[in-house]
């Protein structure tokens, strides 16, 4: 296979920044929407681009569990490589991609903690095994072996079904709250339309970049 040769010309859809909506949290919710709507592969999936103290850059994918003017939420080990990082250095990245549209939105911003009342409130929604792995798992630390979580596990279900299963304090929630976001749709010819709303004070400037 020659990676050289691989090409998808983009002709789904256009965007104009005369026509977007002048709110790009509400343009946001809109394409989500439409992702929901066309059954799109995992349309909830974002990559979160976190940094080191030393500027290291890592990323992996999260799945977005709370959108609103605020910015966009998602949950965690607090003591995770991501948490660390996102305590040292709350300077944060985000990346919807979403194929079957031939759209991207790329964000940068802040990420803060949530409330415990928040995280508590999504930790409880969360299906019973969901809960058990959060409270036995270090997560990102070294393990000996897939049968050393296993072992954790079910002496962990034990305990649980005599007991509940309560939010433990280094699982919670994040909340970005938006700096920039790029709306990015593929067009023909490789002449996407990429439409920055930057975030200046309480308004947002909206500017086309070139593809």
């Amino acid at each position: 296979m020659d990676l050289a040769d691989i090409r998808k010309d983009y002709r789904l859809k256009e965007m104009d920044e005369t026509r977007i909506n002048s709110n790009p949290l509400q343009q946001f919710e809109m394409w989500l929407n439409e992702a929901l709507e066309a059954r799109v592969n995992e349309p909830t999936a974002m990559v979160l681009a976190t940094a080191s103290p030393k500027s290291v850059p890592s990323a992996r994918i999260v799945l977005l569990k709370a959108f609103s003017e605020n910015g966009f939420g998602f949950f965690t080990n607090y003591a995770s490589r991501k948490g660390e990082e996102i305590e040292a250095n709350q300077q944060v990245a985000l990346l919807f991609h979403w194929p079957e549209l031939e759209r991207q939105v790329r964000i940068e911003g802040i990420a803060r903690r949530t409330s415990s009342a928040v995280s508590d409130e999504y930790f409880n929604s969360r299906p019973y095994e969901s809960r058990l792995s959060a409270v036995i798992s270090n997560q990102s630390q070294v393990v000996p072996d897939r049968e050393y979580l296993e072992m954790l596990w079910a002496g962990q279900q034990g305990q649980s079904f005599a007991q509940g299963i309560v939010r433990p304090s280094y699982w919670g929630g994040y909340v970005v709250e938006p700096s920039g976001i790029e709306f990015w749709q593929g067009r023909p010819n490789r002449l996407h339309d990429r439409i920055l709303f930057s975030r200046r004070g309480e308004e947002w400037v909206i500017s086309r970049l070139a593809p």
